[in-house]
């Protein structure tokens, strides 16, 4: 996860932090994976949670073969200049069973919001 600070798009003094982030997704099985669902855990500075879930990401239920991979960009605003974003990924593989690709948490922070 990259994310990105959008100064252009955000305003601060109305409480709008808006963050863009880059993913890359990768096959590390041994066979093909769709991508059906995504779900998204937003926390903001002040601990309030929101709870983001939906088809596919980017209007999209990517199939990927072994080690293809996906790229995808997207974004979120937050009411603090300083927020946290985890999640999961609902897949299912080539022979029908589902799992669940965890997203670690990444920070989504205003450059020199923090020491």
């Amino acid at each position: 996860m990259l994310p990105e600070y959008m100064v252009e798009e955000s305003e601060p003094e109305a409480g709008q932090f808006v963050f863009s982030y880059h993913i890359l997704i990768r096959n590390t099985g041994n066979v093909p994976a769709q991508l059906m669902r995504r779900h998204w855990l937003i926390t903001d500075g002040n601990g309030d949670v929101d709870e983001v879930r939906g088809d596919g990401v980017v209007g999209e239920q990517p199939m990927l073969v072994p080690d293809e991979e996906f790229h995808y960009s997207s974004f979120c605003v937050l009411p603090t200049p300083v927020g946290l974003m985890q999640g999961s990924y609902q897949m299912v593989a080539g022979d029908g069973t589902a799992f669940e690709a965890e997203i670690p948490p990444f920070r989504l922070v205003v450059p020199g919001s923090l020491n």
